[in-house]
């Protein structure tokens, strides 16, 4: 019961997922990203293990094809749930059961997979795809809420809205944004808030955590400090 889009950042080989429904949490179930590998959405009737199970796969290197393959023939629910998954290959595999709520299904296009069920009509996808492309010069994040704004304004969830979220993966293996909304009116609105709130400090300090290449990350303050001032002159 949720329409999702998952991305590839040509600029920085970040991976993405944004998603809303009229659901509680969506956030919390949803989004799946193996860093450097790729990033599944596990929806509709929805089996968490997609996503748990289906990192293992893709970290382990097989397809998305393959990966759906393997889910969906050790689930007997398989015909009420929905996933799509992306790779850093840019290979591109989707499966929607016959018994998922219409409206439902998927489209792709080069660097992005969306899938939704549920949903007032085929056009909230196209919308979605349509926004996402018009926007490349968006930053990444930015980009990706305005294309499900856009599906949103198609139509979106035909039961109406309640949450949504956004996770961001660079190349380590926590996160570079994770944004929820789990409960609210204006769902989508307040994932943009939440956006705006991260470029206030979030996105300009991330960069001196611990990393694999550095594992102390950078601790000292008056470098931290400097480099977010940096940061903010530049969101200017």
């Amino acid at each position: 019961m949720t329409w999702s889009i998952i991305a590839e950042d040509s600029a920085t080989g970040q991976f993405g997922i944004a998603v809303a429904t009229k659901f509680f949490a969506v956030g919390a179930r949803v989004p799946h990203i193996a860093a450097g590998h790729g990033a599944i959405a596990t929806q509709a009737l929805v089996n968490p293990y997609y996503g748990i199970d289906g990192v293992k796969m893709l970290r382990e290197g097989r397809s998305p094809r393959d990966t759906i393959v393997a889910l969906t023939a050790a689930d007997d629910g398989r015909e009420s749930r929905q996933l799509h998954i992306m790779d850093a290959q840019g290979q591109i595999a989707a499966h929607t059961g016959k018994d998922c709520v219409d409206w439902c299904g998927h489209i792709a296009g080069h660097g992005f997979s969306i899938a939704g069920n549920m949903l007032a009509g085929a056009q909230v996808l196209d919308e979605t795809a349509k926004a996402y492309l018009a926007n490349e010069t968006l930053p990444f994040a930015r980009r990706l809420i305005a294309a499900l704004r856009a599906g949103e304004a198609a139509g979106g969830d035909k039961r109406g809205k309640q949450s949504a979220a956004l996770l961001i993966h660079d190349s380590e293996e926590w996160s570079a944004l994770d944004l929820r909304v789990d409960d609210h009116a204006d769902p989508l609105g307040e994932l943009e808030r939440l956006e705006a709130v991260s470029r206030e400090r979030w996105v300009h300090f991330r960069q001196f955590l611990p990393t694999r290449q550095n594992p102390a990350g950078i601790t000292d303050r008056a470098t931290i400090d400097a480099g977010i001032a940096t940061g903010l002159a530049s969101e200017r």
